[in-house]
């Protein structure tokens, strides 16, 4: 069984009795692995995957798991999850404008407030990036037109008697 396999089979299979267990397994070794990337403001993640996995002292499921959770945030495109194995090179280049907006879209404030985001982006930077996105999540709507007000193709009729006549 491939690793992707077994991780997304380890994801599916949590009971109620090992649902917290394997939960704090897993974002333990994610903050562990991004405080190092943070840390140490590392673009380029490269090295043998079983290595990685060892360095960060995870299970290769649960290294797995992070790298499938970090594929929106690429440079160069994702991964092939289903190819990695534990002998595998990995070799790619993290987007920090990306993995920042990924961790605010997932609402992982545990991630996107860790300390070492200050070694990547200042205070101001990282207000800067949030207050965009949720500037692209704000839903702008068009003013509705009143039936009294001028008609927007420039006849200068009332809506009601031009364009609005026919809508319903």
């Amino acid at each position: 069984m491939s690793l992707v396999n077994e991780w997304n089979d380890l994801l599916k299979n949590q009971t109620d009795d090992t649902f917290e267990d394997f939960w704090k397994e897993y974002s333990d070794a994610e903050m562990r692995i991004y405080d190092d990337i943070l840390a140490n403001n590392k673009v380029n993640f490269t090295g043998r995957f079983a290595a990685l996995a060892e360095m960060y002292k995870v299970r290769p499921v649960i290294f797995c798991g992070f790298l499938d959770g970090i594929q929106d945030s690429l440079q160069d495109g994702a991964l092939d999850m289903d190819a990695v194995d534990e002998d595998t090179e990995i070799d790619f280049t993290i987007d920090f404008a990306k993995l920042f907006t990924n961790m605010l879209k997932a609402d992982a404030r545990h991630l996107y407030s860790l300390k070492a985001w200050e070694n990547i982006y200042t205070e101001d930077e990282r207000k800067e990036l949030i207050k965009q996105y949720k500037r692209s999540k704000t839903i702008v709507k068009p003013k509705k037109i009143g039936r009294n007000d001028p008609c927007p193709c420039g006849s200068g009729k009332k809506y009601k008697y031009c364009c609005g006549r026919n809508a319903s």
